[in-house]
């Protein structure tokens, strides 16, 4: 299995926008051939303050939306950039200053991975 992640820095002022526009496009991937999955992640920046020893908001850190798609195969993946779905999630390019810089595309091969115990398909398997 493979796991893409496309880093995406959003300006401060743009969240709500590109928020948006995910919502309005992305089930365009759904339906392809080898797709799995996906998610986008909000970036919610924390830091342990150690005087107090909980999680504050760390309003200097880079944060990033993370959007991750899951994919059987990087076949698989290579022909959704190809397809008419890919072009059309990706018509109408965003306003530039919608971005604080550069995204960052990560693309992992999962070589082990676990669920909950219980939720495994083989953990039900002699369930009637």
């Amino acid at each position: 299995m493979i796991v893409v992640t496309n880093r995406i820095p959003v300006s401060a002022g743009h969240e709500a926008d590109f928020e948006d526009r995910f919502r309005k496009r992305i089930h365009l991937v759904d339906q392809s051939p080898g797709f799995v999955r996906h998610e986008v992640h909000r970036p919610r920046p924390m830091k342990m303050d150690r005087a107090s020893g909980g999680w504050v908001p760390d309003l200097d850190a880079e944060s990033f939306y993370e959007v991750k798609t899951w994919w059987r195969t990087f076949d698989d993946f290579v022909a959704w950039t190809r397809s008419e779905s890919f072009r059309e999630a990706h018509r109408d390019r965003p306003p530039p200053e919608m971005f604080a810089g550069a995204n960052v595309l990560e693309i992992h091969e999962v070589f082990i991975g676990g669920d909950r115990p219980g939720d495994r398909p083989d953990d039900r398997a002699g369930e009637a």
